[in-house]
């Protein structure tokens, strides 16, 4: 709990500062602390535990194909509601990217891309996996079992990516997006059990990093092939 409430309240600060000035550097300084986490705090036998292990692998790409899946259904259901407008995430995400050129030509879409992409299935996949479905969840599960603690694991992940959408900075005022913020909210409890479940089925953590890195790839490219002028 403690490190969830920690790496939960600097990380919603950094995002949210991050937002108004448009660097992330020292949001991914935080996911590389993440990924230390269990070198610094636990034994081998404890990485084991939080699934630190050789997944079996016929489940990795069933699990990065869901979690593409998973991004293209969030897209599709906010686009139904709010079109590309910042009521989208995607859409909200997508003015974060202050690096890329508007318009963004052609010929740099895809080097754009692949940046980007690449920056969104290693770092945040691999802390956010290791803290929520690693650390975290082993705590909880010794109390409230599996079920219980992939619900308390999912409500926190879900509440710090409000920092990422749903509180959001447009012209330089904050506002809260009450009905979008649910939908996102409720998006990405459901992606953190989806990752939960794929931990499971693969016998390791790299199974739901791989599931997480599907989801961030699947956004990226909508961000820059559906989103992006």
């Amino acid at each position: 709990m403690l490190l969830l409430v920690v790496f939960g309240v600097v990380r919603v600060v950094l995002v949210l500062q991050a937002n108004v000035t448009g660097s992330y550097q020292a949001v991914g300084a935080i996911f590389a602390v993440m990924i230390a986490l269990p070198w610094v705090l636990l034994t081998r036998e404890g990485r084991r535990r939080i699934g630190i292990v050789a997944p079996r692998w016929r489940w990795l790409p069933p699990a990065l194909v869901s979690g593409l899946v998973a991004a293209g259904v969030v897209y599709v259901v906010a686009l139904s509601f709010w079109g590309t407008s910042i009521e989208n995430p995607f859409a909200y995400i997508a003015l974060s990217y202050t690096a890329v050129p508007s318009p963004l030509e052609e010929s740099q879409r895809l080097v754009f891309f692949l940046i980007f992409a690449g920056i969104g299935v290693t770092f945040s996949p691999l802390g956010e996996e290791i803290l929520y479905r690693g650390l975290a969840h082993e705590s909880f599960a010794s109390r409230l079992g599996d079920r219980g603690a992939a619900f308390v694991d999912a409500g926190a992940f879900a509440v710090v990516h409000l920092a990422h959408f749903g509180i959001v900075y447009i012209a330089g005022i904050w506002t809260f997006l009450p009905l979008p913020a649910l939908l996102w909210f409720t998006a990405m409890f459901l992606v953190s059990l989806l990752f939960f479940a794929f931990r499971r089925l693969g016998g390791s953590l790299w199974a739901a990093i791989v599931a997480h890195a599907g989801f961030n790839l699947g956004m990226n490219a909508l961000i820059f092939f559906a989103i992006l002028p």
